[in-house]
């Protein structure tokens, strides 16, 4: 069942946690990680003030890692299923909770994560710095589809995450964002990223340490580089087994599209096609990953009724099947260059369509293509 609350780690914010706390109708789980004695009383008011608002407190200060991973483990002890985090500093827009939280009930299993879109408050400095863990990240992954680990706007899968905790020791300061999200990709655990608003308030109190952490998130990125090492073969393994074409990068080369071109222009769609040979069989031959896409594909369309399609479709048909995506772009070439009527264009099942759209005349058809 998904049960859902907020973890929110405190410590000495005091100007826009009220704000947080009365936009967010969610059970809260605030923790004060040590605050001064005049913003502990205030968040005492707070929690007695908000009937859903639950105020635990640290003896001493642990970070802000460590006030999360208290949230988190309360959370769950209270019968929770998802928590989540959101700063105390009113750096969040947190009219995307709704949304975090669809995506987590949709997905369950998941862990949501934030990617930040910065307005001109954010300081030149700490955007670009942010890059230097950027790299490293997808270096200890071996990945780049981690955008941003250092948002710490997320929606926490309470199981996992707990398992997680238990399993590994984990920085308690700033370098707690970054390895978690890190050891979650290590698990395998689904990860979704959200763009998402991202403000720094004027006079907003920030609790970075310029030189203690960015000792601690170094010595963390030299941890989880070794520990990448030993996981490497598993990681290149997951991430050539789950590749799916459609997140596959583009390949070939400008060269390639100016030559096609070049062809077209002096010589036509035939000149045009005869280059287009070589250039398809280079693909057909390197793509491993697409080739099985396509004959996954084509045995699909070979199941169905009527299908002209042999019942186990071989490297010919797969290599046909790549040439009409060839043949598709000379289409194109020929429509720009107004060199084809709309009259000309033909497909099949077109009788089809013209009959279903006089039906439905007066209404909206959607195509799908």
């Amino acid at each position: 069942m998904f049960k859902p609350c907020v973890v929110i780690p405190n410590y000495n914010h005091r100007d826009a946690i009220e704000a947080t706390i009365s936009e967010l109708q969610l059970p809260i789980i605030l923790v004060d990680d040590c605050s001064e004695p005049e913003i502990a009383d205030f968040l005492e008011q707070l929690a007695a003030q908000y009937q859903h608002v639950q105020l635990i407190r640290h003896s001493h200060n642990l970070g802000k890692g460590g006030a999360v991973m208290s949230g988190l483990r309360e959370a769950q002890a209270q019968g929770y299923s998802h928590a989540l985090q959101v700063d105390a500093d009113g750096q969040h827009d947190l009219a995307d909770v709704a949304r975090f939280l669809a995506l987590a009930e949709a997905q369950p299993q998941a862990l949501i994560t934030g990617v930040p879109e910065y307005d001109d408050s954010v300081p030149k400095a700490r955007y670009y710095a942010r890059y230097i863990t950027h790299v490293w990240v997808w270096i200890e992954t071996l990945s780049t589809q981690l955008q941003d680990s250092m948002c710490g706007f997320r929606v926490y899968p309470l199981a996992s995450t707990i398992d997680l905790l238990n399993s590994a020791k984990l920085g308690q300061r700033m370098d707690f964002d970054i390895e978690i999200l890190v050891r979650h990709y290590w698990l395998g655990t689904p990860i979704r990223q959200v763009p998402t608003q991202v403000i720094y308030p004027e006079q907003g109190l920030s609790h970075f340490r310029a030189w203690q952490d960015n000792w601690l998130i170094s010595k963390m990125h030299t941890k989880l580089f070794f520990g990448m090492l030993w996981r490497s073969p598993k990681l290149l393994w997951r991430k050539h087994k789950q590749a799916h074409w459609s997140s596959m990068a583009e390949r070939g080369s400008l060269w390639g599209l100016k030559l096609t071109l070049l062809g077209y222009r002096l010589g036509g769609r035939y000149l045009a096609k005869l280059l287009l040979y070589p250039a398809i069989a280079y693909f057909f031959i390197s793509g491993g990953t697409t080739r099985r896409a396509s004959q996954a594909f084509l045995a699909k369309a070979a199941a169905q009724p009527a299908s002209p399609l042999p019942a186990k479709p071989g490297w010919k048909q797969s290599f046909a099947h790549f040439l009409s995506f060839g043949s598709a772009s000379l289409s194109r070439l020929d429509a720009w260059s107004q060199k084809m009527t709309r009259a000309e264009v033909d497909f099949p099942n077109k009788a089809m369509l013209v009959e279903t759209l006089k039906a439905k005349q007066g209404r909206y058809c959607l195509l799908l293509t």
